[in-house]
């Protein structure tokens, strides 16, 4: 029992990569479908929660807060499903929710930039030319967006536990590779890290709940106790702490609230 996650970039076969280690480890495959989850949990359209997860810093700073909101809820989806165990995760961003749980086996997908174009030159129809340049700015704009959100950059090796070039190795060995790799006994779901899944689920559902009315919070959980640090606007707002608080409590599985007010140069 355990959770893969799938990185890869545009045409590198990842998500076909995905697919058969699904099947043969009778997992849960989930990808796009999280989007549209998300998109009707939260009543977000999906084109939004796209260009969140996709565009680049200066596209989505036209939205405000609206970055953060839609990861949010991005992030309690994917998480919600995370916490069910069993299950491989093809997209960007399901590394850097659970990159401290021990039970993850985080994958990144390479393929050759040549073969990459080819694939792409054949599925839209376009010149060499044409399709280059779209796959180099796919794969800086991805780039980018980690880069901002967390100070990660996707294509630092250190980030995975295996990174696998689609070239000699093909989508059957590199779902072979994958399976045996996540037998071992470093890979298997404890108590303690299926703990620390659901906490995170937890604390994932509660900032999405309250997104809206704080954006910028900070939000742990630990066995249905939540904490939420967040940062004065002006002077401490006793009528926002109190809706906040009721939110958080009307999430499943939330025992206790406590809220945390900083002065905003130090808050989490």
């Amino acid at each position: 029992m355990a959770i893969i996650t799938i990185s890869r970039g545009s045409y590198s076969k990842g998500q076909a990569v995905a697919e058969k280690v699904a099947q043969k480890l009778g997992y849960e495959c989930i990808s796009r479908d999280v989007l549209i989850e998300a998109s009707e949990k939260f009543n977000i359209p999906e084109v939004k929660l796209v260009r969140a997860i996709h565009d680049a810093p200066s596209i989505l700073s036209r939205f405000g807060y609206g970055k953060e909101k839609y990861i949010s809820f991005i992030k309690a989806a994917i998480l919600n499903h995370f916490k069910n165990d069993n299950v491989v995760y093809c997209g960007l961003a399901g590394h850097f929710f659970v990159s401290e749980v021990p039970h993850v086996l985080k994958v990144r997908i390479i393929a050759d930039f040549k073969d990459r174009v080819r694939l792409e030159m054949e599925r839209e129809g376009i010149s060499e030319k044409e399709a280059a340049h779209i796959l180099e700015k796919d794969d800086k704009e991805r780039r980018k967006w980690s880069l901002h959100l967390y100070g990660i950059d996707t294509w630092d090796p250190s980030l995975y536990d295996l990174v696998i070039h689609i070239k000699k190795i093909s989508v059957d060995i590199a779902a072979d590779i994958i399976c045996n790799t996540v037998s071992l006994e470093e890979f298997r779901t404890t108590p303690e890290s299926q703990k620390m899944i659901e906490d995170l689920a937890l604390a994932a559902v509660v900032k999405a709940a309250i997104v809206d009315l704080k954006p910028d919070v900070a939000v742990s959980a630990s066995d249905g106790r939540v904490t939420i640090k967040t940062s004065e606007i002006e002077s401490r707002n006793i009528s926002l702490e109190k809706n906040i608080e009721k939110l958080a409590m009307a999430v499943d599985g939330v025992k206790e609230v406590q809220i945390i007010v900083r002065p905003k140069d130090i808050a989490d």
